[in-house]
């Protein structure tokens, strides 16, 4: 009965440390800006043409805008913070239903457009309801990447951003 405790805990001790030893390795190099270059293969992100039309009350607003992956490593967009509101939520549009989701992909090589009808960021409850010419701050929140900051142009309702033709910023 001894010796089979002693396994368990064994066992148990070494599982612990591998668990440890993959998380540290996980979160050792990727404290820096998702904008930053010389960092080997981490994902290298870039936000444009982000705008948030005026909201008609203090419910509810989108964000849209395009993120853009210069680097051989995809992403994920995993969340957003303001101080517009404490409840930012990613949702992606299917079959013309909103539902919120807990990451979207930010390919390789590649951009994730957040655009009406389609994939956006949603703010519910809003502290205030910013008016057209009006700024937002954003924080995005990646899984590998550091944290982006955007600024949102808060634009009338009826406002559809220019289509992109090659992909660069608009």
């Amino acid at each position: 009965m001894n010796t089979r405790t002693t396994r368990t805990t064994r066992t148990l001790a070494a599982a612990l440390s591998l668990t440890a030893a993959l998380a540290i390795s996980g979160c050792s190099s990727d404290s820096g800006s998702a904008s930053a270059s010389g960092s080997g293969d981490a994902p290298k992100l870039t936000v444009s043409g982000g705008y948030m039309p005026e909201p008609v009350n203090d419910q509810m607003a989108g964000a849209f805008m395009v993120i853009k992956n210069d680097s051989k490593t995809a992403d994920e967009l995993t969340g957003a913070t303001s101080p517009l509101s404490d409840d930012l939520q990613v949702h992606e549009t299917k079959d013309q239903k909103m539902q919120q989701v807990q990451s979207m992909a930010v390919p390789a090589g590649g951009e994730l457009k957040l655009e009406r009808g389609g994939s956006h960021i949603m703010f519910m409850g809003l502290k205030n309801t910013p008016k057209v010419g009006d700024k937002v701050t954003v924080e995005l929140r990646f899984e590998k990447s550091g944290p982006v900051k955007v600024e949102l142009d808060v634009k009338e309702r009826t406002y559809k951003a220019p289509a992109s033709t090659d992909g660069t910023s608009h």
